[in-house]
């Protein structure tokens, strides 16, 4: 039986991808970020008749990833994550600490304990949950997004490095999609340490500024990229962005400095319009 690891498996994503692979009679280890998660997803393993192995799994926690070196693990999803909003000139130090240290420093070292015994099988598959931020950036994303890009560096390097070992690598680069977390993201400032009359930008009057799709695309191509039916190194839904992911990316090659100085982007200005959560 093939055994997948997950990470950030109590809620969004990771959890719905969890249960669907455990469906499909694989052996998930489901890693959750805090103990009364581990309850809670167990719960809902055995309301749908499917088994999971639920584990506090803070990535973050040198000690919850060392747990990783008693598993034999043949595919790793390194799908937990965080979203602190704000803008770059406003974000606190901690903050940003926070999104490097859960995004990227966490996942890397654990796929550092899991690709040993790849390695040593000259087997395995490492799947990083990236985004479409991992590729192009938003205002008030800043800190998100590079995490993100991080997140690709990563991956393109290391789908280099392993490949002589057999370890194949792959990323899944979702869109806006209503899950909650894009919407928290544009709400962490109510828990800044920070002094608000310094603020560049008053957030209460900002939400994320997009309209958002249902999730249903990314729990389909995740279990899909895990289970092989989907061999694509790159896997962005909805797939109708893709163009427009291109387009924003090649813009910077003729993007003036001067462009639009002195004038609010569209973008901003739909932040400032659109109501949180709004469906596509």
């Amino acid at each position: 039986m093939t055994t997948v690891l997950i990470t950030g498996a109590g809620t969004g994503f990771g959890r719905e991808v969890a249960l669907r692979l455990a469906a499909e009679g694989f052996d998930v280890i489901a890693g959750v970020e805090i103990v009364a998660q581990v309850y809670e997803l167990s719960e809902e393993a055995r309301s749908r008749n499917v088994t999971l192995q639920v584990e506090k799994l803070d990535v973050t926690h040198d000690g919850d990833r060392q747990k990783a070196e008693g598993w034999d693990v043949d595919i790793l999803l390194n799908n937990a994550g965080i979203s602190e909003g704000g803008a770059v000139a406003d974000i606190p130090a901690e903050n940003l600490r926070r999104q490097y240290e859960v995004n990227i420093i966490g996942p890397v070292l654990l796929t550092q304990i899991v690709l040993r015994k790849m390695v040593a099988k000259k087997k395995g598959k490492i799947v990083f949950m990236s985004s479409v931020a991992g590729l192009t950036a938003d205002p008030f994303t800043g800190a998100y997004s590079s995490s993100k890009h991080g997140v690709e560096a990563i991956a393109a390097a290391l789908s280099q490095e392993v490949r002589e070992f057999g370890i194949e690598v792959a990323t899944v680069n979702p869109g806006p999609f209503l899950t909650g977390f894009n919407d928290r993201m544009f709400e962490t400032w109510k828990s800044w340490e920070d002094d608000p009359s310094k603020r560049l930008f008053d957030y209460s009057k900002i939400a994320f500024p997009h309209a958002q799709y249902d999730p249903e695309p990314v729990f389909k191509t995740t279990v899909g990229v895990i289970n092989g039916s989907i061999k694509t190194y790159r896997n962005v839904e909805p797939k109708e962005i893709i163009p427009q992911q291109r387009e924003q990316m090649d813009a910077a090659w003729t993007q003036k400095v001067t462009d639009g100085l002195g004038t609010r982007p569209e973008i901003i200005q739909k932040a400032y319009d659109i109501k949180p959560g709004t469906p596509v």
